[in-house]
């Protein structure tokens, strides 16, 4: 196979000894050409040159970020996306099932490219740009903020970091007083046709779960959020304590949050609209990415090609 191997050095795991082994694994059965990135938006470009070239495959060695940079430059096209943890959490790896450590789930991918083990998987999108497993809009973008402002701690106390910043974000640097968004709903499926207008959170899930603290799985949408599923959404309309204290225990204990107080939980959504009152941050896959004042959600089934172990 022709792969690209795009590498991140800046992303959390990412060792110049891992690098080295790595590309020495796939060079040993594969005609490789490796590019390093370390700024945003340059795997994306990466990727599109790749599959204008028709390579096989692309290979990605670095965080979520740098892997939902991939996938929106080959999302469409037939090559295929490689993965290899090399973040601080690396959500999408692990819901395939991927090892944690890159070397090992260099194994598991070399064993995939020889078995040709691929599927093709659906996307979600929210203005026009592809995301592989989640979108926050809201409180938990924020804390993505607050995270981002803090990165050079990010490689060696992240998931504390997260926290932490969780509870700086609540009661520091986020407006709680008010709703933050509406969402509008199509008519079908889950959505009914209908309107939420006093949404303080949320979050769009393509799979599930939504994020891990440690090794332990935040399953958000548990049997709802998948790789061929439409999409989820979960709407927080409080931002009490309790609220968010409450759905992140039943997260943690897998426990379905549809039926819980103050929340709103849609399920097979081909598609919605949120509008906000006034700009709310948002996060995609994990990345910060601003503020906005209208967010417009689309499934976008069939369209990337992935290895599985």
């Amino acid at each position: 196979m022709k792969l690209l191997f795009i590498v991140n050095t800046s992303a959390s795991s990412v060792t110049e000894r891992a690098r080295v082994v790595i590309q020495k694994a796939l060079s040993a059965d594969h005609d490789v050409t490796t590019a390093l990135t370390s700024r945003r938006g340059h795997a994306t470009r990466l990727a599109q040159g790749a599959a204008s070239q028709r390579l096989d495959a692309v290979v990605v060695l670095g965080g979520d970020g740098t892997l939902n940079e991939a996938a929106n430059g080959l999302a469409g096209s037939s090559t295929a996306l490689g993965i290899l943890p090399g973040g601080s959490t690396n959500v999408y790896a692990r819901t395939l099932g991927l090892a944690f450590d890159p070397v090992e789930a260099t194994g598991e991918l070399l064993g995939a490219m020889a078995r040709n083990s691929t599927r093709r998987v659906g996307l979600g999108s929210v203005n026009d740009r592809y995301f592989l497993f989640h979108v926050g809009v809201g409180f938990d973008a924020a804390v993505v903020e607050q995270v981002e402002k803090r990165a050079a701690l990010k490689r060696y106390a992240s998931h504390p970091l997260f926290v932490y910043s969780a509870f700086l974000t609540w009661f520091r640097h986020y407006d709680r007083s008010r709703p933050r968004f509406a969402v509008s709903f199509p008519e079908g499926a889950d959505g009914r046709g209908d309107t939420i207008d006093d949404g303080y959170f949320a979050i769009c899930l393509k799979t599930n779960p939504y994020t891990y603290l440690g090794t332990t799985p935040l399953n958000v949408a548990p049997g709802d959020a998948t790789l061929d599923s439409p999409l989820v959404l979960l709407t927080f309309r409080s931002l009490s304590m309790v609220t968010l204290l409450g759905a992140a225990g039943a997260a943690l204990r897998s426990r379905s949050l549809r039926k819980r107080r103050r929340l709103d939980y849609r399920t097979d959504l081909p598609g919605f609209t949120l509008t906000g009152h006034g700009p709310v941050p948002y996060q995609v896959d994990g990345d910060f990415l601003g503020e906005t004042d209208r967010l417009v959600f689309k499934h976008e089934p069939d369209c990337l090609t992935i290895f599985t172990p």
